[in-house]
This record gives C-alpha cells, structure tokens and sequence, in this order.
C-alpha cells in the first residue's frame, strides 16, 4: 500500500509518544538494553491488543487506523487531552481533505476596529501558522512594532526564535517557545503538506538546533489562557493573563488578548504602557526589529 503523507503525520507522532514511555511507566518489565529510547513497537502492540504488523503498517503510513485502536493507543500512550484530540484529527481518514491553498489571513475592517478600541489592553491576531495579521497600539507597544517587520517574515514563532529582545522579554524564553510550537502544530493538524508551514519550519530547523528538536518531538497544545512573565524594558516587570479568542467570521484567526488583574503592579504597568503608547513622541517598544 502507498504510503498516505496524512498518515504518516499520524505515525511519526505515535513514534514520538511511545519514545517519551519507559517500560515501568507502562507495567512492563524492563526487556533488557534497548538501542533506542522509549516503548518497543511489540510492546505497544501487546499492550493495545493488536498485531505487531499491523501497529508497524500504521507508524509507516501505510494502514488506516479504526476508532477502536486510536481510543486503545490513546490510553496506552497515556495522551492527554490536547493529545488525544490531535491523534484522532491526523487519523480521520474519512473526513481527509487535501491541502487548503495557503493565503495569508486577511482581517476584516471590524476587527481591527475592535482591536483599536481597546486601548488599555494589548492584544493581536495570529492564523495557524503563527502569523500576525493584525495588532493594536498596545499589542505593538508590549511586544515589538510589529508594522515595521516584512510581511512574509511576521510570524510569532520566527520572532520568537530569530529576536534575541524576544528572549529578553519572556522571563520563560523556552517555555513560551515550546508551546508556541506545540499549539502551531495541533492548529495545522486537519493542513498536512501546507506549503507555507513547510517552508517556515524548514527555514527555522536550519537556523536554530532548539526548534529542530522541539519541532521533531511531535508535543501538541491548543490555544486557550494562560499567564506569562515579561520582562518589559520600559515598564519593568508584567504578570499577564492571556486568553485566545477564535474570530467567527473566520476559525483560522485568534485574538490574543493580554489583561492584568485590577490594582496590581502590572495593571498600573499596563496603564503607563498605554499613555507611552498613545504618544508618538514615545516610541515604545517591546522588543525592537
């Protein structure tokens, strides 16, 4: 059988799940040196009761998968949720669409209206592979001008990776970094082969030995809420919330928005930003191009 490029998404995340296992973790018995790290294929098929051959046709690409043995792979890998619902995206054989063409999202005039709106409170648009469509005064005041990078190299995870003021701005650099990817890649999961998402990993894999190995881990997360620690270098130190809102007028678009809780060091942080921000006289920047 010819081997399915959706499929084999499915199989190289399997390979790097069951890695991730040791036999303890499992109940199994230790089964003496191992050449590579992780569970065995074996081990794995026993253990979801189904063939060896069988599981070995499914990390090559080359079988399709049945609700019943994704939901038994799924517990002998020990997914999570997030996981789970990437493992059955990259197997819904049935629901298969080939590549969407790859436009760069456009944003409507009301959004951006509603972000300029928002005049104390940063925030942006990113589309599934990370790229930043639109933004508001304080988005650009707290992370960096973003109007002044080329519009083909404005991904947040190229920024992320290529800005050394970006690492300087999250007190967690790596740990922003590595769910950065993990979410990049469970938005792209239903777009195997996207042109686009190709070509930004296979430029960022070359620069920087971090992203080749996180990237290759095959770690997945959706965009939800969460608090980050920026290091801001006009405003010093921000404990921020961040929630992700999906735009209905368009699924692939999701607002980043950045809150503070109220009489707090950051929330008056993030008023001191907005005045900063509303004069031209201040360029203030977050993390400079």
């Amino acid at each position: 059988m010819k081997r399915d490029p959706h499929r084999n998404d499915l199989g190289e995340f399997l390979k790097a799940r069951r890695a991730e296992l040791t036999p303890a973790d499992v109940g199994l018995p230790d089964g003496g040196p191992r050449r590579v790290a992780g569970l065995r294929r074996e081990e794995v098929a026993v253990l979801a009761a189904i063939s060896t051959d069988y599981y070995s046709r499914l990390e090559q690409g080359r079988m399709p998968a049945s609700p019943a043995v994704l939901a038994s792979l799924a517990q002998v890998l020990r997914l999570d949720n997030d996981q789970r619902a990437y493992l059955y995206e990259l197997a819904a054989k049935d629901d298969y669409r080939p590549p969407r063409p790859a436009p760069r999202p456009r944003v409507q005039a009301q959004l951006q209206r509603m972000l300029d709106d928002m005049a104390h409170t940063p925030a942006f648009v990113i589309g599934p592979r990370t790229e930043v469509v639109a933004w508001n005064a304080m988005g650009a005041a707290l992370i960096t001008d973003f109007a002044r990078i080329p519009e083909q190299q404005r991904y947040y995870i190229r920024l992320l990776i290529t800005d050394p003021a970006m690492r300087e701005l999250y007190a967690d650099w790596e740990g922003v970094t590595r769910l950065a990817i993990a979410q990049m890649r469970m938005h792209n999961a239903n777009n195997p082969g996207d042109a686009k998402l190709a070509e930004l990993v296979g430029e960022l894999s070359v620069q920087d030995a971090q992203f080749r190995q996180w990237w290759a881990a095959h770690h997945v997360a959706t965009r939800g809420t969460g608090t980050k620690h920026l290091r801001h270098p006009a405003v010093g130190d921000l404990y921020l919330d961040w929630n992700a809102v999906t735009w209905a007028a368009d699924p692939d678009l999701q607002i980043i928005v950045w809150t503070a809780e109220p009489a707090t060091p950051t929330h008056d942080g993030l008023r001191l930003l907005a005045t900063w921000a509303a004069d031209p006289a201040h360029a203030v920047s977050g993390s400079p191009s």
